[in-house]
């Protein structure tokens, strides 16, 4: 006797999925809280040992240095000696001692960072703009330009040091190109009146990868039409450049402009490695970061590190100064 199996009625599926669906849903949004919960968690774990460091490295190090440039020590006595902003007034006028090579010091740097910035911008914009026009060798010679930045600070000056001496190859192409009024017996580092322009050559050097890269991007970046419709209207190479892709390039100027300034404000290791920490021959070297470093260290257990830090805290604040000035001369020409 055979049983007949009648269908379940086509309502029975949709009611089950409308029982399962919300408790499904209602998982799902349980689940959800407690996922972001354990996202925060863990990520609040990463972060914490950076922030730690950071705070130890970087917030104690700026209010211990802060704290420091009011006071007079030695860095080996127990306790220091409290004086306020006399090491400030001491550097900039009031010692007869420090003040001087202090001015000195400012003025070296002074000439450095109009001569570094300016010379950086008129050499790596033509540069990018050849590049730019050279489409074939354009890879190759972006790395072959780009190749002083990215080699070892310390390695690239030690080899201009050794080329800059008195039998150095510089001396040596002199003299075998009939030019032997030009070279230097002393060396382009010894003598004082080549040595400070020497220094700001090798600074260039250095410093004219980053600007044609940077306004290599930036010619790249224009919009090929427009410098084709000035040609086409009779402009030049030259009025195309200087008249319609110059002025373009603004901002990226402001930026290759404030990083040189503040490499040759606060940066030293270009001095301390070619002309050594009293700024031979004669000081005629010595920038204020130069001047800071050989306070802080090589005074001979004079209590100089309340100035070292006092000159490291007056670059801070020229250097927030111009970054401000900076920032606003791009706003007005954008």
């Amino acid at each position: 006797m055979s049983v007949s199996k009648t269908p379940p009625p086509a309502s029975a599926a949709p009611r089950a999925s409308q029982e399962t669906t919300p408790a499904g849903s209602t998982g799902s949004t349980r689940r959800g809280p407690r996922r972001r919960v354990r996202e925060a968690v863990t990520a609040y774990a990463f972060l914490t040992p950076a922030v730690l460091l950071f705070l130890a490295l970087g917030l104690y190090t700026l209010g211990y240095g802060l704290a420091l440039s009011g006071a007079t020590w030695n860095g080996f006595s127990p306790e220091w000696t409290w004086v306020g902003l006399d090491n400030y007034l001491d550097l900039l006028y009031r010692s007869p001692v420090y003040a001087p090579i202090v001015r000195s010091a400012a003025l070296h740097t002074l000439v450095v960072m109009i001569a570094v910035p300016l010379l950086t911008v008129a050499i790596s914009f033509p540069l990018a703009v050849l590049l730019n026009n050279a489409a074939r060798l354009r890879t190759m010679m972006r790395t072959v330009f780009f190749l002083p930045y990215v080699t070892s600070g310390i390695a690239v000056y030690l080899a201009w040091q050794y080329v800059l001496r008195p039998d150095g190859g510089v001396n040596a192409l002199l003299r075998a190109l009939g030019l032997g009024t030009l070279a230097q017996p002393q060396g382009f580092l010894g003598n004082p009146a080549t040595a400070l322009p020497t220094v700001i050559v090798v600074m260039v050097w250095t410093a004219v990868p980053v600007g044609m890269l940077l306004y290599l991007t930036g010619l790249q970046s224009l919009d090929p039409a427009m410098l084709e419709a000035a040609s086409l209207d009779g402009a030049g190479w030259w009025r195309t450049n200087m008249h319609i892709a110059w002025p373009l390039l603004r901002p990226i100027t402001a930026a290759v402009i404030l990083l040189n300034l503040r490499e040759a404000l606060q940066g030293f290791q270009t001095f301390l490695v070619m002309t050594g920490p009293e700024g031979a021959p004669g000081g005629k070297t010595n920038v204020l970061g130069l001047q800071a470093y050989h306070l802080a260290f090589l005074e001979q257990m004079q209590p100089t590190l309340g100035l070292a830090s006092a000159l490291g805290w007056l670059l801070f604040l020229i250097a927030i100064l111009l970054a401000a000035l900076n920032l606003r001369a791009l706003r007005s020409t954008t």
